[in-house]
């Protein structure tokens, strides 16, 4: 265990250090390896690794399903999703609030980045909510917390990563995030009906939608919804593979982005060089991730994390609540694919020992690693609004997701103790 945590201390001064994350775990794995055993295997294993992780057939599904969520940003749909939930909820107090995560909800299934959902929103519901008079707090907080709804709800990036980490199926994965991730919308829905409750002012009422209007916004997001149920029905009926699925979902966003005539050659352009910048960026901290976990699985820290929990008689449930507390903890300091990628392949073979399900323990790490991104001092949605929203300090808009920080915690405790709730749906697909 020694030597796992030398390494895990050199990897964290080095990333203090300004040292990119990639190349912080892989300079740690590649030395550690080298020390441990020797040179050749340490070049042996950094060959193959990189080598694997460019040519895995599995991988395909990363880039293809990062310009699917591209090419529906670039359509502007997320305005249209808030339309038709501003239709449907603008009327009750904090109203707007909840339409902007029923929203970030829907983007999010077809994004699948926490970071893009947020900021699209931000441009979008941010502007309304304070037109209406909604408190600075309540309207960031809401945006910032909806925000991370884009990784729990399917399709989902860091779901794929984590099931090609623990080899389990893409599909079980995606159908186990449905109902957290509609309990997740119901959380912090409650979230804002309680701090409207307490402070009427911060959410005051909108204007009542005629049934007319209704229709006619609900009328503009079918396609949208039609998209998901597609890919996910998919899927989950076995007629296609979450590789061809996110293909077909590449094209299917191309041709609707070039119907809305929302892309041009200078725009499908842009479009493409984002998505290979994001899939370069994801694949180097993964081939970083799996030098470094190589290395500590040549070391004794699984045998001993298990051997440490026997020795105290703890119970599995206590090793589930520590684990969440470490991931809080470096959830401060790292962001949310390199922490899955560092802890997951040290973590996971602790959790089977134990006797627990890999897809519940998955959608547990997903919703710890939500409530990362808005938790102090490092919240990555909450710097990302702080860059769209200059006039709202960063203090504001921690104190405004306080509440959706205390229903995350809420509702990681009840799927932690009901384990049903995740793998209800799994079950149901082959």
């Amino acid at each position: 265990m020694t030597e796992s945590l030398l390494a895990l201390g050199a990897m964290l001064t080095l990333v203090f250090l300004r040292v990119p994350v990639a190349f912080a775990m892989a300079l740690v794995g590649f030395i550690g390896l080298g020390l441990l055993r020797n040179w050749h295997s340490a070049y042996a294993m950094a060959g193959s690794v990189i080598y694997e992780s460019g040519f895995q057939y599995l991988l395909s599904v990363l880039p293809l399903f990062i310009l699917m969520g591209n090419f529906v940003t670039q359509s502007r749909m997320s305005r249209e999703l808030y339309t038709a939930a501003h239709a449907v909820l603008g009327h009750r107090r904090g109203g707007l609030a909840m339409s902007t995560i029923v929203a970030c909800g829907g983007f999010g299934a077809i994004c699948g980045s926490s970071l893009a959902t947020a900021a699209t929103m931000a441009k979008v519901a941010y502007p309304e909510m304070r037109r209406i008079g909604y408190s600075e707090k309540l309207a960031a907080g809401s945006i910032a917390a909806g925000g991370t709804l884009g990784i729990l709800i399917p399709p989902s990036i860091i779901m794929v990563v984590y099931c090609l980490l623990t080899e389990q199926s893409i599909g079980k994965m995606f159908a186990a995030g449905v109902l957290p991730g509609l309990l997740a919308i119901a959380c912090y829905m409650g979230a804002v009906a309680w701090v409207v409750r307490r402070d009427p002012a911060a959410g005051p009422k909108g204007e009542r939608s005629t049934w007319p209007q209704i229709r006619q916004a609900l009328g503009q997001v079918w396609s949208v919804l039609a998209l998901i149920a597609m890919l996910m029905g998919g899927i989950y009926a076995g007629v296609f593979t979450p590789a061809e699925a996110a293909g077909i979902g590449a094209f299917l966003g191309f041709v609707f982005a070039c119907s809305r005539r929302s892309m041009s050659w200078r725009t499908f352009v842009e479009v493409v060089v984002e998505s290979a910048k994001t899939t370069g960026m994801i694949f180097l901290v993964m081939i970083g991730a799996l030098m470094l976990a190589n290395f500590i699985n040549f070391t004794s820290l699984p045998g001993d994390l298990l051997e440490l929990v026997e020795r105290y008689h703890l119970s599995p449930l206590a090793v589930i609540f520590a684990i969440c507390g470490i991931y809080i903890v470096l959830g401060c300091v790292l962001e949310s694919m390199s922490m899955i990628l560092l802890t997951v392949p040290v973590f996971y073979p602790l959790v089977q020992s134990l006797g627990f399900d890999l897809i519940w323990f998955g959608i547990i790490v997903v919703v710890v690693t939500e409530i990362s991104f808005i938790t102090p001092p490092f919240g990555m949605n909450v710097f990302v609004l702080r860059g769209l929203l200059p006039g709202v300090s960063t203090q504001t808009i921690f104190r405004g997701v306080a509440p959706f920080v205390v229903s995350d915690i809420g509702r990681l405790t009840v799927l932690i103790l009901f384990p049903a709730i995740s793998l209800y749906l799994p079950q149901f697909v082959s």
